[in-house]
């Protein structure tokens, strides 16, 4: 296989919020994206979703996290031994979140949502209105190991 180009990118903005360690109940968690000055026109109509998908860069993952193959999810001896791309950890060779979080209010580049994991002054790489036709729409299989979560 030949090798894989690198790939750069730039913060369209920054999560901000009271987080500052891991948690796992973020559904109650409010946030604030603030968007860069460069990318305020971009969000115009955005007011008129309900959800956005948030793509942001797990900015605190270290290298030899991203170096990890496998790993027991949420590090839980009782759950399986998996591959980190069978898992939603934040340990991953490119550690970028995806989230589908609540848009509460925008408020000029300023976007105030819920249920967004990620922690105070993470990047923001991307955003985009969700739209449920988009998304699958037969059922969805998961492991059973998911369930104990």
């Amino acid at each position: 296989m030949p090798s894989l180009p690198a790939i750069s990118m730039r913060p369209v903005g920054l999560v901000r919020n009271e987080v500052h360690q891991l948690r796992d109940d973020w559904g109650q968690v409010v946030s604030k994206i603030e968007i860069d000055e460069e990318w305020a026109e971009a969000l115009e109509g955005i007011e008129e979703f309900s959800h956005l998908v948030v793509v942001f860069w797990l900015h605190r993952v270290g290298e030899k996290e991203r170096n990890l193959k496998k790993i027991h999810p949420k590090d839980r001896l009782d759950l399986p031994l998996l591959g980190v791309f069978a898992t939603r950890t934040q340990h991953r060779p490119n550690p970028i979140g995806v989230t589908v979080a609540g848009l509460m209010e925008r408020d000029g580049r300023v976007l105030r949502v819920r249920g967004l994991d990620a922690l105070d002054g993470t990047p923001v790489l991307d955003l985009k209105p969700y739209m449920p036709a988009l998304e699958p729409q037969e059922d969805v299989r998961l492991p059973d190991w998911t369930g104990k979560l």
